[in-house]
């Protein structure tokens, strides 16, 4: 069973003058899969928070995924994508293109989405939009791969061919 983490960075929502809906969504599509949410948490954004929680899970907690939504815009305080990229030890781009790719065909802002996705250890860490629309679209494209690519990560599959559909 995969065991994932959210972290939704927003500063209203850590204060609680904001409902967290991007991580109830997320988690709905997570359970959908069989996948058991083994940790949660709404942080400020602030990077330093952030990187914190994300270490802990990946080297304590050891979470397989790692999913955020928030923080990933151009404003000053969006620093998820920083965050990610300062604890990830190697690059993992496809994700990233393939979200933004798939909702470009949506709106033309996806391209605006400063997201990225990293592995740490054991842990696959994907950065998602803090919308809850555009949360469940760019988690709907790729949650398919996902299984195989952490069943890789934990050593329970091989590495294997492209996949003709």
């Amino acid at each position: 069973m995969i065991r994932v983490g959210i972290i939704t960075a927003s500063d209203k929502g850590a204060v609680g003058e904001r409902k967290d809906t991007s991580g109830e969504v997320i988690r709905e599509l997570v359970e959908k899969q069989g996948w058991k949410v083994v940790e949660y948490a709404v942080v400020p954004d602030e990077r330093n928070k952030i990187e914190a929680i994300m270490i802990d899970w990946c080297d304590t907690y050891k979470v397989d995924l790692l999913l955020t939504t928030g923080g990933t815009g151009f404003s000053k305080r969006d620093v998820t994508p920083e965050a990610t990229l300062h604890i990830g030890e190697r690059l993992v781009p496809g994700i990233a293109e393939a979200m933004r790719y798939f909702s470009l065909q949506i709106t033309k802002r996806a391209m605006l989405s400063r997201g990225v996705s990293v592995i740490r250890k054991n842990t696959l860490l994907i950065n998602l939009p803090g919308s809850p629309k555009g949360a469940k679209e760019n988690l709907e494209v790729i949650i398919d791969a996902l299984e195989h690519g952490v069943n890789i990560l934990k050593g329970e599959a091989s590495e294997c061919g492209y996949e003709v559909n």
